[in-house]
């Protein structure tokens, strides 16, 4: 992803609008988003304005927030639900959450759930808690740290408990991954990752370190992003 520091400072002047994004107006937003879609409204509209010269996302993509970003980061929803069906806490732990990808929409889609955004990038920070503030989302903490601080803390029962649920997006490699995400996890919890097509591969390399962290039934799910949009790839693991 490109540093923009250099512009960012520029951002809050008049940040220009670009050209509109090709789900404008699509009825797939309120069929997939329901209830959440004036607030990921919000978002979709700084996303614009602010994403790319802030290096949130890049020049490509500014014709397809609603389906690359937004769309793509609602695809684990589902698998959350599921997950804390039945449960009383519902926590996620977004890791990396860069720019809201898929924690922010994800707590915009589930207001009954607990959202801790895990983000160790002082200036992604910040536009995390610019989104939170501007949404109005009430279900979500941003802590800066980098994952391994949070299994500390969890480890010291320093005012943390594990969570029902970890979820992130291209943060990295399963091999790595699953160190910084499985040891988040309770008893019977479950990793939900947005991975790409190399995802099945991913996880036959890192199948001993999976184990080793605890985690059962590694799985790759195809999962919808939308009526004719193509789908997306989502890694399941379980938690011992």
């Amino acid at each position: 992803m490109t540093d923009a520091v250099s512009v960012e400072s520029s951002v809050s002047a008049e940040p220009s609008v670009p050209a509109t994004d090709e789900l404008d107006g699509s009825p797939i937003l309120a069929q997939v988003l329901g209830d959440a879609l004036p607030k990921l409204e919000i978002f979709h509209d700084k996303l614009m304005r602010e994403g790319e010269p802030r290096g949130l996302i890049g020049p490509r993509d500014v014709a397809i927030v609603w389906e690359r970003h937004i769309l793509n980061s609602a695809a684990v929803v589902p698998f959350i639900r599921e997950t804390t069906r039945g449960e009383r806490y519902k926590t996620v732990a977004d890791i990396g959450s860069g720019g809201g990808f898929p924690g922010i929409v994800a707590a915009a889609c589930l207001p009954d759930h607990r959202f801790t955004l895990i983000e160790p990038m002082e200036r992604r920070v910040e536009w995390l808690d610019e989104c939170v503030h501007e949404m109005g989302l009430k279900n979500v903490e941003i802590v800066r740290a980098r994952s391994e601080e949070i299994i500390a803390r969890i480890r010291k029962r320093d005012g943390l408990y594990p969570f029902a649920v970890a979820t992130c997006r291209a943060v990295a490699p399963m091999t790595k991954l699953s160190g910084w995400t499985l040891p988040l996890l309770k008893s019977h919890g479950r990793l939900v990752a947005l991975k790409g097509r190399s995802a099945q591969a991913e996880i036959d390399k890192a199948a001993k370190e999976i184990a080793k962290r605890g985690g059962v039934r590694p799985r790759v799910v195809e999962a919808e992003v939308g009526p004719g949009l193509e789908p997306t790839h989502v890694v399941l693991v379980d938690k011992r």
